[in-house]
């Protein structure tokens, strides 16, 4: 990662680039149609990873990651890692399944079945685990309106900047969900 980065942000800063790595090289330039470099934000969970978006990139987009975790163990790690590399704060953008619901316990389940792999992929897994969460259904965010945007507004006190809501609702849950998540866009 930290080689394809040596590449890829001279780039993406209208520098032309002539790397060799360890696994890459690159003698390659590319030029773009607009001024500004477009955010650079990597998939980090684990410590190494979090460092190296601290340090290179402007942030992390999480999947499967509970607000526990995002407090304790991401928004500590990626932004010490950008604050010793003298960077701005990190944008820490956060996936996670959503529905609006009156029935929590069935909706955690159906969330349970549809995203159960994710239960069993290391990383996301061990996402999981520091969540104290048995699996996918457990990190959902689910409810009537004022609980997920409760669960919502815990995120963001947790210190998740950017926040994608996955919804995985049907029926009316369909709509309610919707419209909450469209209603919470600032």
């Amino acid at each position: 990662m930290r080689e394809y980065l040596s590449i890829l942000l001279p780039l993406l800063d209208g520098q032309p680039v002539s790397f060799q790595g360890e696994t890459m090289r690159a003698g390659i330039g590319l030029s773009t149609p607009r001024a500004g470099r477009v955010p650079v934000l990597l998939a980090a969970l684990a410590p190494q990873m979090l460092r190296i978006a601290g340090e290179r990139t402007d942030g992390t987009v999480l999947w499967m990651t509970g607000p526990a975790t995002v407090r304790d163990h991401i928004v500590p790690s990626i932004t010490a890692a950008a604050a010793a590399a003298g960077r701005p704060g990190p944008r820490v953008v956060c996936i996670l399944p959503v529905c609006v619901t009156d029935d929590i316990p069935g909706a955690r389940a159906r969330a349970e079945k549809v995203l159960a792999i994710y239960g069993q992929l290391p990383s996301y897994r061990a996402m999981l685990d520091r969540e104290g969460a048995a699996g996918p259904g457990d990190v959902a965010i689910a409810g009537d309106e004022d609980a997920v945007t409760a669960q919502i507004t815990a995120l963001a006190e947790a210190g998740v900047t950017d926040f994608v809501g996955l919804e995985y609702a049907h029926g009316d849950e369909q709509q309610r969900t919707h419209e909450l998540l469209k209603s919470l866009i600032r």
